[in-house]
C-alpha cells in the first residue's frame, strides 16, 4: 500500500515552504524516520522523515518549488528500492548517457560544419535530450518554452547545478534565439558592440535565489523601519569587574554546572533587572493598545549560515546563571545545525545580539518586531579611560539599545541602559537587587 508524503503543519502564521533539497531519488529505498527531504520556511529549516519503509517511488514536486501546508510531495510505495543518497549520481549519470545517445547521431556534422543548421534527425534527438530534462524546468520556465518553441538544450543555464531559470530564456530570446542558434558574433553590427550590459551568463556575477529565511528576514527588518519610530541610545561599560570574577570563578562554575561561565548570562540577567524597573521596554504595541509583559522571554540572536534567527529563552528571570548559559548554548548549537522549532523563534518579549562576537566597535541594531527594544553588545576593546583623577586602560565594551519611541520615552530608554551598565560593572547588583 502507497503512502504518502505530504508537507507536515509548519508553524503558526507559516503556510507555504520551498522544497530546499530531496535526499532520495525515485526508486531508492527508504527506513521509517529516515530524512526524505528538507523544506525551508521563512523561518527554519526542517527535515521530513519517512512515516513507513519502502521505496521512493514518486517525487510529486521539485527542489527550488513552493508548496503549501497539506500539499503531495511524493509517494513511497511497497517492496526493496535501491540503495541511494544525496548525491544521486547514478541518475544523473542515466540522463546524461540518455543526453550523449541523443547526439551522437549528429556529432560529425557539429565537428565539419559547427555553423550550419542541424539536420532534421538530430533536431529531433536534440528535442528528445531536452525531453529527457523537462522535469528539471521550472513551470515558469517549461511554458516559455514552449509557447516560442525553444529547444532547451541550447539554452545555458546559469541556475543552480545549471538548471535553466526564466531570466535564461528571455536573454535567449532577446538576442535572437528561436529555435536556431543566435547569430556568429561577427556578424554582429556596431551597435551591439556598445551594449556593454551585465550578462546574465557574465561569469564575474553570481545570481542565486534569495531563501525564504532571507527573504523573512529582509521583509521583517524593512518592517521595523517603516513601522517603528526608532530611535538608539549608547552607552559604554567599564568590564573590569565582570571579568574577574568570571577569571576566578570559572573552573569552579564549569566543573559544577558542566557549562562555560560567558558573559551573555550576566547581561541578560542586568537587562531583566532593567525590564523590570522599566516595563515600557519590555512591552509592545497592539493596535491602539499598549501590551505590557509581565514575563521576560528573551531572545538571543545567532547568526547562521543561513542567516540570523532569535531564538527564545523562556522565563529568563526564572533561570539560574547555569540554566542561562546551557540554554543559550543549546538554543546556538540547534540554530546552527537548523534543528530549532517554530515556537522557539516565536514569543520573545525583548532580544540581545552580540555583534562583538565579529570585532563589531559599535553599531546600531534593529528592532526585532513587535518587541519595543533590542540591546547591541559589542567587542570588549582596551583603552584609556578616566578613573578618578588619573587615567587607567581598562577594557570597555559600547552599548547600544534601539528602541521604538512609540512606547518608550528617551527618559527611560536612556534609564535602562544606564542600571545594564551598572549592573554589569558591579554584578554584585544583580544578586542583591539594587
Amino acid at each position: 500500500m502507497a503512502t504518502e508524503i505530504r508537507v507536515p503543519t509548519l508553524g503558526e502564521s507559516v503556510t507555504e515552504a520551498t522544497v530546499a533539497k530531496w535526499f532520495k531519488a525515485e526508486g531508492d529505498a527508504v527506513a521509517v524516520d529516515e530524512p526524505i527531504l528538507e523544506l525551508e520556511t521563512d523561518k527554519v529549516t526542517l527535515e521530513v522523515n519517512a512515516s513507513a519503509a519502502g521505496t521512493l517511488s514518486e517525487i510529486a514536486v521539485k527542489e527550488g518549488e513552493n508548496v503549501e501546508v497539506g500539499a503531495l510531495l511524493g509517494t513511497i510505495g511497497e517492496g526493496a528500492g535501491k540503495s541511494g543518497g544525496k548525491d544521486r549520481e547514478p541518475a544523473a549519470a542515466r540522463d546524461s548517457a540518455k543526453s550523449e545517445e541523443a547526439k551522437s547521431d549528429g556529432a560529425k556534422s557539429a565537428k565539419a560544419e559547427p555553423d550550419a543548421k542541424a539536420a532534421p534527425a538530430d533536431k529531433g534527438a536534440a528535442k528528445d535530450a531536452a525531453s529527457d530534462d523537462s522535469d528539471k524546468l521550472s513551470p515558469a520556465v517549461r511554458k516559455l518554452i514552449d509557447e516560442n518553441d525553444l529547444d532547451a538544450s541550447r539554452i545555458e543555464g546559469t541556475g543552480k547545478d545549471g538548471r535553466l531559470t526564466k531570466g535564461d530564456v528571455l536573454l535567449y530570446m532577446k538576442e535572437g534565439g528561436k529555435d536556431e542558434p543566435a547569430a556568429p558574433k561577427a556578424d554582429a553590427g556596431p551597435a551591439a558592440k556598445k551594449d556593454s550590459a551585465p550578462r546574465a551568463d557574465d561569469p564575474r556575477e553570481e545570481r542565486v535565489r534569495m531563501t525564504r529565511l532571507r527573504q523573512r528576514i529582509a521583509e521583517r527588518l524593512k518592517e521595523a523601519q517603516n513601522t517603528a519610530a526608532m530611535l538608539t541610545t549608547f552607552n559604554e561599560i567599564d568590564m573590569t569587574n565582570v571579568m574577574a570574577a568570571r577569571k576566578r570563578l570559572q573552573d569552579a562554575f564549569e566543573k559544577r554546572h558542566g557549562v562555560r561561565l560567558g558573559f551573555m548570562s550576566f547581561f541578560v540577567k542586568a537587562c531583566i533587572v532593567a525590564l523590570q524597573e522599566l516595563p515600557a521596554v519590555n512591552a509592545e504595541v497592539d493596535g491602539d493598545e499598549l501590551v505590557y509583559k509581565n514575563y521576560y522571554d528573551i531572545g538571543v540572536a545567532v547568526g547562521t549560515e543561513q542567516g540570523l534567527v532569535v531564538p527564545v529563552l523562556r522565563d529568563a528571570d526564572k533561570l539560574s546563571f547555569a540554566e542561562v548559559e546551557k540554554g543559550i548554548a543549546d538554543l546556538g548549537l540547534r540554530a546552527r545545525d537548523g534543528k530549532l522549532g517554530m515556537d522557539e523563534l516565536t514569543g520573545g518579549t525583548f532580544t540581545i545580539t552580540n555583534g562583538g562576537v565579529y570585532g563589531s566597535l559599535m553599531s546600531t541594531p534593529i528592532l526585532n518586531p513587535p518587541q519595543s527594544g533590542i540591546l547591541g553588545m559589542h567587542k570588549i576593546d582596551r583603552r584609556p579611560v578616566a578613573v578618578g583623577d588619573s587615567i587607567e586602560i581598562r577594557p570597555m565594551m559600547y552599548v547600544a539599545l534601539s528602541y521604538d519611541h512609540r512606547v518608550i520615552d528617551g527618559r527611560e530608554a536612556v534609564t535602562f541602559l544606564v542600571r545594564v551598565k551598572e549592573c554589569i560593572e558591579d554584578p554584585e547588583r544583580i544578586l542583591l537587587a539594587v
